[in-house]
């Protein structure tokens, strides 16, 4: 559905963004604005400045920005469409559909309707569960036990499945009703498609379990997790993928532990639900649980919404030491600069709550001050079980270290482990630098195209750093020149099949009489070629792409939103995604496929990278164009704003980096 922008004015118009924000943060009046902490980056003074007068918010620490549709689409992690149906029914008011085509509007209706009455099903059964722990001795005795206060217990919305298979028939009268199979609160078993759905046995999927309702960053019941009163296996249970619940996406307690990430200046990952309960008990109240699978990307992405900092904390044991792996493997994607990531290994007879207990609040804060940073926990893992006394043992931590590395967004910290490196491994960094550059490395098994982020030397590093700066004074501000011959002359692209390795049929340049496409065009044919390149691109790029004028804007907008309700998709599910929108005109004309042939086998890995490459030339020179802008309002500034020629002098620094970066990568005439 595509949403009238005169609509979305009249939205912004009438909304508070001072009360929308306000639900969130807590604000002062200064002056004509109001001040807070800063809920998108740990800070101590007050730099996120909210103006009634302008309907804006804008931190001066991160530089974070935007109305009250974009605070929702950010810190509530709503997607574009969602944050303005919230926002709409705040204020009472009916989003105009009268522009989508019939079968498009009534899809989108009954996708939000099937969300909202899932959330609604799964709300009623928490309530169940909670008014059936004040008559559960056994599940009370447990949580007392574990030292679980009551107060705590409200606060996690904790409550008890009965051991009945049928308790919830007494909830819902209609036991039968597909919403409780959806939801995954019942099990349907047909006996393998031999017995009719009428016929079909229906039972309770938790029975005799302590229960805790799994919220979204919203606060909506969207599953569940059980855990067994004795030893039974399996201890844990989760709801299962449904509509409104991933586990690959999702963290427990990240809806209760946002402001804390803020207090205590970073987010602690644990492995269960008890963990986070307890460390809430016992004064930590920023910590979270990945729900029964490795820490991925995504999660990883989801916390530095909210802090800078995470402390992954494992147990001791080689299963706690398995799994610190797989969550090194998702957080070096987003490994920048400015990001503190460690992981704490607590002794193996240990979980956090028993040596809290054991040990004090102050010796785990210790341990947590003291845990090892990411930087020596991959070397750690790359070098194990390679002996370096000998030449064969550094060329295999080379080989192992090599796709970890390059996971890394360049910056300083990637280029100091390159020396690092090159030291335990006995070369010089510049000698290891070509030595991966000349040789293909292999994806590791296991890692999608959407991990691995084409940072090998001379290459493309996505990250949430993205560098910044200037380009050359003679470049042409608005087009993009295919033809222009720059020293990298990008390869086809390639689109389609599902993301992983699998490619069809290349992209070729546009071709016509018609003028050269822009810099927008080229941005929006790279992104749905390869949706994945979005997730690697800092905000700042996001705001510039997604505050373009016209359908370019809108797509852009469009595209982040389905990234973060849907994941990374294929330019097939994207192109039936947009079907009537306003932009798929744009969208069918600049993906339109060329008669060439696929892509040669081993050469998928190096055309990806010079898309990559081309997306972040082409990036750079549009980011540029917005610096320069936000240098002529400093400069108008000035005499009126004490730090407006502050500011000015900063976009510069940046510019001049970026023309610098241009220059060393030959994108000068690009």
């Amino acid at each position: 559905m595509t949403i009238p922008a005169s609509f979305i004015q009249e939205l912004i118009a009438r909304a508070d963004v001072v009360e929308i924000v306000g639900r969130y943060v807590q604000l002062k009046k200064a002056g004509a604005n109001f001040m807070g902490l800063c809920p998108f980056h740990g800070e101590k003074s007050p730099s996120f400045s909210v103006s009634p007068t302008k309907q804006f918010y804008h931190c001066f620490g991160c530089g974070v920005h935007g109305n009250a549709i974009g605070f929702l689409m950010e810190h509530a992690g709503m997607g574009f469409v969602e944050a303005v149906h919230d926002l709409a029914g705040q204020y009472g008011l009916q989003v105009p559909e009268d522009d989508a085509s019939p079968a498009e509007r009534a899809r989108a209706a009954s996708q939000r309707q099937k969300q909202a009455t899932l959330t609604d099903v799964l709300e009623k059964a928490g309530d169940a569960y909670r008014k059936q722990l004040r008559q559960a001795p056994g599940a009370i005795e447990y949580l007392k036990g574990r030292g679980v206060s009551g107060e705590v217990a409200k606060q996690f919305g904790i409550g008890y499945a009965p051991a009945g298979w049928r308790s919830l028939a007494s909830v819902f009268p209609d036991y039968d009703d597909p919403l409780l199979a959806e939801s995954g609160l019942v099990i349907v078993n047909n006996e393998e498609g031999q017995l009719s759905e009428a016929d079909a046995k229906r039972y309770d999927r938790f029975r005799d379990r302590v229960m805790f309702p799994i919220r979204n960053v919203k606060g909506e019941c969207i599953g569940f997790g059980g855990r067994v009163l004795g030893d039974e296996k399996p201890k844990y249970l989760n709801s299962p993928e449904t509509p409104v619940f991933s586990k690959g996406r999702e963290l427990y307690g990240l809806y209760e532990a946002r402001a804390a990430f803020r207090d205590r200046g970073y987010a602690l990952v644990t492995e269960g639900y008890m963990d986070v309960v307890a460390l809430a008990q016992l004064g930590f109240p920023n910590a979270v649980a990945t729900l029964g699978t490795a820490c991925t990307t995504e999660h990883v992405q989801k916390l530095f919404r909210f802090t800078e900092s995470v402390v992954f904390s494992f147990d001791g044991d080689a299963a706690g030491r398995r799994a610190a792996r797989k969550a090194l493997d998702g957080a070096l994607p987003y490994a920048t600069d400015v990001r503190s990531i460690k992981f704490l290994f607590l002794p193996a007879e240990h979980d956090p709550d028993s040596f809290i207990r054991e040990h004090g609040a102050e010796a785990f804060a210790r341990f947590v001050n003291e845990a090892t940073p990411l930087s020596r926990f991959m070397i750690e893992a790359a070098r194990e079980g390679c002996d370096l006394t000998t030449a064969e043992g550094r060329a295999h931590m080379t080989s192992n270290v090599r796709p970890l590395w390059s996971a890394m967004p360049d910056g300083a910290l990637k280029r100091q482990l390159l020396s690092e490196i090159a030291t335990l491994v006995q070369l010089d960094a510049p000698a290891l630098s070509d030595l991966w550059a000349s040789t293909p490395g292999p994806r590791k098994a296991g890692t999608s195209a959407q991990s691995q982020r084409y940072s090998e030397p001379g290459g493309y590093a996505g990250g949430d750093d993205y560098d910044l700066g200037m380009p050359p004074p003679d470049y042409e501000s608005q087009r993009y020149e295919i033809d222009s011959k720059p020293k990298f002359q990008p390869r086809k692209f390639v689109k389609g099949k599902r993301w992983g390795g699998k490619f069809e049929e290349p992209i070729e340049p546009l071709r016509g009489r018609g003028a050269p496409p822009s810099r927008p065009d080229v941005a929006v044919r790279l992104l749905l070629s390869n949706m994945a390149q979005w997730e690697a691109m800092s905000h700042e790029l996001h705001m510039m792409l997604c505050d373009l004028q016209g359908h370019h804007g809108a797509l852009f907008t469009w595209l982040d939103s389905q990234l973060h309700e849907h994941g990374v998709q294929p330019w097939a599910a994207l192109r039936e995604g947009m079907r009537g929108l306003d932009f798929e005109p744009l969208a069918e004309r600049l993906m339109s496929v060329s008669e060439a042939g696929p892509t040669p086998e081993g050469e998928e890995a190096q055309h990806l990278a010079d898309a990559a490459r081309e997306l972040a030339s082409v990036l750079d020179f549009m980011l540029d164009d917005r610096l320069k802008a936000q240098q002529s309002e400093a400069i108008a500034a000035v005499g009126k704003d004490p730090k407006a020629l502050e500011r000015y002098k900063a976009l510069e620094t940046r510019r001049l980096e970026l023309s610098a970066r241009l220059r060393a990568s030959g994108s000068e005439t690009a």
